[in-house]
């Protein structure tokens, strides 16, 4: 009969046709989700695999998944983590290490970053009582407005954080430039973006640190996870340490003595010898993830490529079918990228007769999902309104995408008929109007 573990997994199998079986698709009844998970038994197997060993924290799987996602993107070091707003939130105050001298971010200190993006890129900012500046973006590759890029800089701007739009790199190569010239840190966000390239390198091999999510939406899931990724042994350290209560000791968890002198550390007021495993050179946080999230991290991982070309073909389908539109601004990649779309981002041009908030609530009653593109213009947010920021530019085009710009899916999970439905409603929208 083999192991008990043996006929759970073969039993997981067949949960999995029971429970999630094949559906036909019925036109303005079946649901087309903007976003979803993309999985089948295997995954169920190796997260039942995890937790059958009753590992509850990081352990096997996450030392695995760790190796295998740096390999994949090009770096050296994965620290994964809870959330990717948590690896935003450790990416940013990593920076803030007094590890790293005169080039530690401090309270005060200019970060430039974009109004027409997600709130965890900016917030850490925020958090760590530095101030955005923000830039307007470009409509078409929604990436960041670069003509006013040099007069955003300050004596004290100290980094550039922003994000690959929809999985749409944003132009790397002046970026780059801009932050090597200035002595400026470089986050990614690509949360948003895993397997997109610009001049034919992987995002997230460009900044000193970058940044991924594992949410269901995102290309790969764990559920709840992220991941922050560098080059850079002090980095990865420092990162470490705030992921993991601030603690100065680098033991993996169940490990001891890793340094080979546990006992022989003198730091701060502590008295000598005091145990390195207790001793804290950073403010932390626990933001670890757990073995059971890194076994279905590595399933997916495996599936990464298949995944990736399915959201291109999708957004390709979907860029011809809706070609002809002249009342939309369909996406434009960047020039010299090649995107890993998350997302189909539609512009209303201001001709069209048709409202957005008209056309998402037509869309949806026929089972089609949309989202606004993130916050709109951050600085409206209610949250934000009151927060201390600078703003370069007048972000009227973030203000056109707070009124006029939605976005469609492309994921994996999509099929052509869902995909032709999406646009032939779209049209019988625009021309019921």
């Amino acid at each position: 009969m083999g192991s008990a573990r043996e006929q759970i997994k073969s039993l997981i199998k067949q949960h999995y046709l029971e429970e999630f079986p094949e559906k036909k698709f019925v036109p303005g009844i079946t649901p087309v989700p903007v976003t979803g998970k993309f999985f089948d038994y295997e995954e169920i197997q190796y997260l039942v695999d995890a937790s059958l060993d009753f590992w509850l924290t990081t352990g096997r799987y996450a030392e695995e998944f760790e190796r295998k996602l740096a390999q994949k993107v090009g770096v050296r070091h994965a620290v994964f983590c809870n959330s990717g707003s948590s690896a935003n939130l450790l990416a940013f105050t990593a920076l803030t290490s007094p590890k790293l001298g005169e080039r530690a971010i401090k309270p005060g200190d200019e970060v430039i970053t974009v109004a027409a993006g997600f709130p965890t890129t900016v917030n850490p900012i925020i958090q760590n009582g530095c101030v955005p500046v923000f830039l307007d973006i470009e409509l078409g590759t929604y990436g960041a407005d670069l003509t006013n890029l040099e007069e955003a800089l300050t004596e004290k701007t100290k980094a550039v954080f922003m994000a690959h739009t929809l999985g749409n790199p944003f132009d790397l190569g002046v970026i780059k430039d801009f932050c090597n010239r200035n002595n400026l840190w470089l986050i990614e966000d690509m949360c948003d973006a895993l397997g997109a390239t610009f001049e034919d390198k992987n995002v997230g091999t460009f900044g000193d640190l970058a940044t991924l999510s594992f949410y269901p939406a995102h290309h790969i899931t764990t559920g709840e996870g992220g991941a922050v990724l560098t080059n850079r042994p002090i980095l990865k350290t420092i990162l470490e340490s705030f992921r993991d209560w601030g603690r100065d000791c680098w033991c993996a968890p169940g490990k001891d003595n890793t340094c080979l002198k546990r006992f022989k550390h003198q730091m701060g007021d502590l008295p000598e010898g005091f145990d390195h495993k207790f001793i804290y050179s950073h403010i932390g946080y626990n933001l670890k993830a757990t073995d059971m999230q890194a076994a279905i991290g590595l399933k997916q991982l495996e599936r990464v490529d298949f995944f990736i070309q399915r959201r291109r073909e999708n957004w390709k389908k979907l860029n011809e079918l809706l070609q002809n539109e002249e009342q939309l601004l369909l996406p434009i990649p960047t020039p010299k990228s090649n995107p890993s779309w998350f997302g189909f981002p539609i512009t209303l041009r201001a001709n069209s007769k048709v409202s957005t908030h008209e056309m998402t609530s037509k869309l949806n009653e026929r089972g089609i999902g949309t989202r606004q593109l993130f916050a709109g213009n951050i600085v409206r947010q209610p949250a934000y309104t009151k927060v201390t920021h600078r703003v370069v530019g007048l972000l009227e085009n973030s203000d056109i995408v707070m009124n006029r710009t939605f976005w469609i899916g492309v994921w994996p999970g999509l099929t052509d008929e869902m995909l032709n439905f999406t646009a032939m409603s779209i049209k019988e929208i625009l021309d019921s109007y």
